[in-house]
């Protein structure tokens, strides 16, 4: 269903169509530029030695698949809800209402992860408490995701702009060392993708504990179908942004740690310092250090500046399906769900104060967003093959490959991920403390649904978005 063109938001409960084409885009390929990738992707090298290319390879085919079923769904109908609105519809309200909440939770917490990142750095180097860099930056994103959508955009569109460029310019460096343009310490070259005990030193099991670290290094490539909801060629931009993500995974992970690993043995304690760093140290660029605090600043500032949108938006919608307390689901006149934004930083703000007065508290509500991810991607997959099967063969304008094969074969490989963290000494708890909070909220959904059964219409199930411009009918509540 196409959006109708920005307008202004008089009613006070829809959102407006103020990202453009080329916001959309940067926003798609931001989405999946984190931290992880310049600074946490050493912890996979160190982990599984030159075999985490495998790891990669793989997390990057699961994700592959996952966001091609997401797009079919999100083509045929956008909507800032996104999976969860999707989930609803096919699973029930029970699946649309856990997995959404789980989603905003996963997001706020993303928010004092990357403030704290952030205050690191900007404290150390202008001798301030790591808290106080970290509000500011807090207070400041959330500022511009007050303002217009359209707003949001420019400030990620610059943002992932930087990175890009950033991620171009190491790729240019590594061609450049490999091939003897720019002098490389210790012989660095492919010779390490096998010298050092050979190409997977640590074993099989290695591997798996580095897919797991590049799974989590690949969220955030659904951001794209939630803010394309807010764009004016909704359908046209999610096509072009699914379309592009095997390349855009490829190049930026696959060809990175390719680089990092030819350049930096993957045993080295360099590599403690930052994969990127270390690699670049190794090439002789001066002033590395510096440079990748600033490449790191921008890419935590970017994944805030998401966390914070995404976060709200998710908020938004389960209040217009009625999962969220009413309030959530009202518009600012520029057509910003204020009050959403406003809670949702709240309590990233609450977690960042908390990870200093009470640090272990903290790092259990961290690890309780540990599995979320997955959870997300299984529900993805389950839903796509629900609305496929349920679509009675009506073809859909982006399908899925190879369905309903490639789609059961997600689900079986995301089941084994899955089962991967529950072996794995060092992921337990976060998986057991997701599952933990999964079941709670499935419990309380289903509650919901029940006590909302024969009150809710078939209209309100099968309308259009219920996240752009023009809002569907919300649930009766009686």
């Amino acid at each position: 269903m196409s959006q109708p063109p920005e307008r202004a938001n008089s009613a006070g409960n829809t959102l407006t169509t103020g990202l453009k084409g080329r916001q959309i885009t940067m926003i798609s390929i931001g989405g999946v530029i984190g931290a992880g990738l310049f600074v946490g992707s050493s912890a996979a090298i160190s982990a599984a030695g030159p075999a985490v290319l495998i790891s990669f390879l793989l997390a990057g085919a699961l994700v592959v698949l996952v966001m091609r079923m997401l797009g079919e769904m999100a083509v045929a109908n956008p909507d800032t809800g996104s999976f969860s609105t999707y989930a609803d519809r096919a699973l029930g309200r029970w699946a649309g209402f856990s997995i959404g909440w789980l989603y905003w939770w996963f997001y706020v917490l993303v928010i004092p992860i990357e403030a704290i990142a952030a205050g690191k750095i900007l404290g150390g180097a202008l001798g301030l408490p790591t808290w106080l860099p970290a509000l500011v930056v807090i207070l400041l994103l959330a500022g511009s995701n007050l303002l217009a959508v359209r707003n949001y955009g420019e400030f990620e569109y610059w943002f992932a702009l930087l990175k890009v460029v950033a991620i171009v310019g190491f790729l240019i460096i590594g061609i450049l060392a490999l091939t003897g343009v720019l002098p490389a310490s210790d012989s660095s070259g492919v010779s390490h993708l096998w010298d050092r005990g050979g190409f997977a030193p640590q074993g099989a099991v290695a591997i798996l504990t580095g897919l797991l670290t590049a799974m989590f290094a690949f969220q955030g490539s659904e951001i794209v179908t939630i803010a394309a909801a807010e764009s004016s060629e909704p359908k046209r931009n999610i096509k072009k942004a699914i379309r592009a993500v095997v390349w855009r995974l490829s190049l930026f992970y696959l060809g990175s740690v390719f680089f990092v690993v030819c350049l930096v043995p993957w045993d080295s304690p360099d590599l403690e310092q930052g994969s990127y760093q270390a690699a670049l140290e190794r090439v002789g660029i001066p002033g590395a250090s510096w440079i990748m605090d600033v490449v790191v600043v921008i890419a935590v500032c970017s994944c805030l500046n998401s966390a914070i949108y995404t976060a709200s938006r998710m908020a938004y919608s389960l209040a217009k399906r009625g999962d969220a307390p009413h309030v959530l689901g009202r518009t600012s006149a520029n057509g910003t769900p204020r009050n959403a934004v406003v809670a949702s930083t709240v309590i990233g703000i609450a977690a960042v104060i908390a990870n200093f007065a009470v640090p272990d508290v903290f790092t259990y509500l961290i690890a309780s967003s540990g599995a979320i991810a997955l959870m997300m991607y299984l529900v993805i997959a389950i839903t796509q093959y629900a609305t496929r099967r349920g679509s009675r063969g009506i073809a859909p304008e982006a399908p899925m490959w190879a369905f309903p094969y490639l789609t059961l074969l997600t689900i079986a490989g995301i089941a084994v991920v899955l089962v991967v963290m529950a072996i794995l000494p060092g992921h337990r708890l976060e998986l057991w403390l997701s599952l933990g909070l999964a079941l709670v909220l499935v419990a309380a959904g289903v509650l919901l649904q029940r006590g909302s059964a024969g009150t809710r219409t078939a209209s309100s199930l099968r309308t259009g978005t219920d996240a752009g411009p023009a809002a569907p009918p919300e649930r009766s509540r009686s």
